[in-house]
């Protein structure tokens, strides 16, 4: 009876914490991408076509769809943005949407813990709504995808696809506003060598005022005991687009040199073509 008694103990904690596990119909996927000097999170899952149609019949059109399967579809901004020219607060939102066929409306949404759809439609919660144009895609997209693409410093596009069907909106990014702050704030206190080359970089690449990237690069290079290959590359950069092409040569020229001593074969490959080129001209 006790052996008996062992058995049925057994069996019963068994049943008890066993569990199938297999794997989940939709997967769920991550993105994080940092554009500028903001993040930008997508949470979704990603349910297959499985040989269905799509747009038209699985998602009927001109009715409200989750954009995606289970738990809210999400993006997230760590700074105030602009989407599709819509002013839209720092923060996490569900993705719905409205097909169609040569369109689709979107709607970024405040509240994000529904399954789906809201069971009550509140346009309190709506963020933000605009519409964006659909495009057919070159391949067929089995797993509903999400994904930031076309990324710069100051703004990226988002895009949806499935099946055959993709639509992108832009996403614009305060990156020039925290940058123009953080070199005001930095710059008058106590600035190192780097906070001036930082500042003379930003200013080259963003096609700003080049002469206070000339002024704020030097004094970065006088800031220096031993000048790194790296900076003297910018330097040259720097005064090659402002117009000082006699400069940009020589610094240029320091910058191989230095670069050559480093071993770093990149930056002496990169230094003798804007010789080259600068001689030539």
């Amino acid at each position: 009876m006790k052996h008996l008694l062992n058995i049925f103990i057994g069996l019963l904690s068994i049943g008890l914490t066993a569990q199938v596990t297999a794997p989940q119909p939709s997967t769920s996927a991550k993105t994080e991408q940092v554009v500028g000097l903001t993040t930008v999170q997508l949470a979704y899952s990603r349910p297959s076509v499985k040989g269905r149609t799509i747009f038209g019949d699985l998602v009927p059109y001109n009715q409200n769809w989750r954009t995606g399967a289970n738990a809210n579809t999400t993006i997230s901004f760590s700074d105030d943005v602009i989407v599709q020219g819509k002013q839209v607060k720092a923060g996490t939102y569900a993705i719905y949407s409205l097909p169609k066929p040569k369109s689709w409306t979107i709607y970024l949404y405040s509240k994000t813990d529904n399954w789906g759809l809201p069971e009550e439609w509140n346009e309190e919660h709506v963020a933000a709504q605009f519409e964006v144009k659909t495009q057919t895609t070159d391949s067929h997209i089995e797993n509903f995808t999400l994904q930031i693409k076309d990324i710069t410093s100051s703004m990226a596009k988002v895009q949806i696809a499935w099946e055959k069907t993709m639509v992108e909106f832009p996403v614009e990014v305060p990156t020039e506003k925290k940058v123009m702050k953080s070199i005001t704030e930095t710059l008058k206190d106590e600035p190192k060598a780097r906070d001036y080359y930082s500042a003379a970089v930003y200013y080259l690449e963003e096609g700003k005022d080049i002469g206070q990237a000339v002024e704020w690069i030097d004094i970065a290079m006088e800031m220096q005991d031993e000048k790194p290959f790296w900076m003297l590359r910018q330097q040259s950069l720097i005064y090659s687009k402002a117009g000082k092409k006699k400069q940009a040569i020589k610094i240029a020229e320091e910058s191989l040199k230095a670069a050559q001593k480093a071993g770093n074969q990149d930056y002496v490959k990169m230094n003798k073509e804007s010789i080259k080129e600068w001689k030539a001209k």
